[in-house]
């Protein structure tokens, strides 16, 4: 559907994207409170101390990511910074954070206040419901089965998550109730983010290359400034000794390896694929690289937060420092596990979004093999080498793959700066046997 097809369907109060649309500041503001919900999140998953807390952390987390990226492709249809729609994301953006306020006591409500769990379950089906009214209203050419499509996982998924908040009332031991709550969590995330991207919907479309990949070009900035923030957080109330000190810069060289490993090609790769497909190759595209692979990518990132908050150095435990403690197993698992998972969702991305970029995802692929290879071994160091190992192996993948991508990198700036002059028509051809970019 080309924009002036669009604009001919779209109801008064809205304006359509097109192709040199940027991301606007309603959706910056609706971005930043992503930076506290994931503070939450991982704040969830260190509650416990186990497994079992990192798994209510990320199912918390693939809810919230589902919901974000249903708003990320209604931004990409109607403009967010006009009429209707910024009413509406405006409305939005205090009940979410409402909703991310709970997020601490969804799993194991404290006593003495509100129900958390119910009022979570009721602020995400708000904020939902805001999205489908304002998905229906600038849609006004859905069919049934498309309506369908759009409300029933959405249903089914809100029946199971109170169905979970009951669990604790029905007199189960509690064991029983945990597990409970984990299954039904897990089938209303396979249900409402699984079928809900998969189900057939004619009128799902990307507008905008370019403001798709800056979106979420935006949200991975947002995930490693959480990292950034749990670092200071962590050393508010710390002297400034050498193993805070040295610990801090080993975090923030981790997270800007991280930041210089997603940039340096993959936001080129990723806008030029979808820039140059089919109507109906972007929304595969964008669905698969982007809706869906970039959430591991955000939580191997809550993961890497979750391990520097088990570093002696970081969370006051200076005797350990001295000491030369290793890593707890949930900080060594977190803070390894997390960078290569982050690293092999990244290489997964490339591998779908370019054919030739392909040749350039092993060296994340070995840096990840190789982190993961080092586990047994960070039990036996301490917790500050530990984490500088992790710093060396992030920074030498950055270089390595700096040095090896360059010419595909010099080329990918010169075609979007080619299109962005000249244009791009929304409906030609990828072309699968030249460029080989898409």
């Amino acid at each position: 559907m080309t924009a002036e097809a669009l604009v001919e369907r779209l109801r008064r109060g809205l304006r359509p994207v097109t192709e040199k649309t940027n991301v606007t500041t309603a959706e910056l503001f609706f971005d930043v409170v992503f930076v506290f919900a994931f503070i939450q999140v991982t704040t969830l998953m260190t509650a416990e101390h186990n497994a079992l807390g990192v798994a209510h952390g990320l199912l918390v987390l693939t809810l919230l990511w589902w919901s974000w990226s249903l708003f990320a492709w209604l931004g990409n249809r109607v403009r967010a910074n006009y009429g209707l729609s910024r009413l509406v994301i405006l409305t939005a953006t205090p009940v979410l954070f409402l909703l991310a306020v709970t997020i601490r006591e969804v799993f194991d409500d404290l006593p003495g206040g509100v129900d958390s769990g119910l009022l979570f379950v009721t602020l995400f089906v708000l904020v939902r419901v805001f999205y489908l009214a304002l998905r229906l209203y600038a849609t006004p050419g859905l069919r049934r089965r498309d309506v369908t499509a759009l409300t029933v996982p959405l249903s089914v998924a809100t029946g199971l998550l109170l169905a979970a908040v009951l669990l604790p009332t029905s007199g189960l031991p509690a064991e029983r109730v945990r597990l409970g709550q984990v299954l039904l969590w897990g089938i209303a995330v396979a249900i409402d983010y699984g079928f809900g991207m998969a189900l057939p919907i004619p009128a799902r479309a990307i507008f905008s290359a370019r403001h798709w990949a800056e979106r979420h070009n935006l949200i991975i900035i947002v995930a490693l400034g959480e990292v950034l923030v749990a670092i200071g957080i962590a050393g508010t109330d710390l002297p400034n000794t050498p193993g805070l000190l040295i610990a801090s810069a080993f975090a923030v060289l981790v997270a800007g390896a991280l930041e210089w490993i997603y940039f340096d090609l993959s936001t080129l790769t990723g806008e030029h694929a979808i820039r140059g497909a089919q109507p109906a190759r972007r929304v595969a595209l964008a669905r698969d690289g982007y809706t869906y692979l970039h959430l591991p990518m955000i939580a191997g990132i809550m993961l890497l937060s979750v391990g520097l908050k088990h570093t002696p150095s970081l969370v006051g435990d200076i005797n350990a420092y001295h000491r030369g403690d290793p890593l707890d197993t949930l900080g060594r698992y977190a803070l390894y596990g997390g960078v290569a998972l982050f690293l092999a969702a990244h290489a997964a991305f490339q591998w779908r979004l370019s054919r030739r970029a392909r040749a350039l995802v092993w060296p994340r692929l070995a840096a990840a093999v190789a982190l993961l290879s080092l586990l047994p071994v960070t039990a036996r160091i301490s917790a500050l080498q530990a984490l500088g190992w992790l710093a060396v192996a992030c920074l030498v993948t950055a270089v390595v793959e700096v040095v090896v991508s360059r010419p595909l990198r010099r080329q990918l700036r010169q075609a979007l700066s080619a299109e962005a002059e000249t244009g791009s028509p929304e409906n030609r051809e990828a072309d699968p046997g030249g460029t080989g970019f898409s």
